[in-house]
């Protein structure tokens, strides 16, 4: 052979190299068959009815209330819905200065995790993650004299 003709057998498919082989299968008597068939499809049936929806499954939603001493108790906070949990905040026993300190770092965390934050009393918050939603509202009633020396 030349090499003309060892290139041309290398690179080309034979027909007789790739032939279909042709595989019988053997039955088995219907008896067990159905017996099998039984089984299997009931054991295919209870695989099927083990898928579960993920919005029916929720773990039970927690909310934390927290009233923070000092500023450096924000990043708790903020922790907190960052694990999708909604948390209370009551200012009352803060300094005003880093009661407006901690509102502004929870807004940017809130901002951030697409969620919410809401005043609901004086001096009291609510910061929600993105899969609590709240509805409704507080009215707002507060004497002049709160009012201001406090403004938010």
């Amino acid at each position: 052979m030349s090499i003309k003709n060892k290139f041309k057998n290398f690179f080309s498919l034979d027909d007789e190299e790739y032939e279909y082989i042709e595989t019988e299968e053997v039955e088995e008597p219907e008896i067990r068959q159905q017996r099998g068939a039984s089984s299997q499809s009931s054991a295919k049936s209870q695989a099927k009815h083990n898928v579960v929806s993920l919005q029916s499954v929720q773990k039970s939603s927690k909310v934390i209330l927290f009233e923070p001493r000092v500023y450096a108790e924000a990043q708790e906070i903020a922790d907190h819905l960052k694990n999708r949990r909604a948390v209370v905040i009551n200012l009352q026993r803060i300094q005003h200065d880093q009661a407006k300190r901690i509102v502004d770092f929870l807004s940017g965390t809130v901002y951030a995790i697409g969620g919410d934050i809401q005043k609901i009393g004086s001096n009291i918050f609510l910061c929600t993650p993105d899969n609590v939603d709240v509805s409704g509202s507080i009215s707002e009633i507060f004497s002049e004299e709160e009012d201001h020396h406090q403004r938010w």
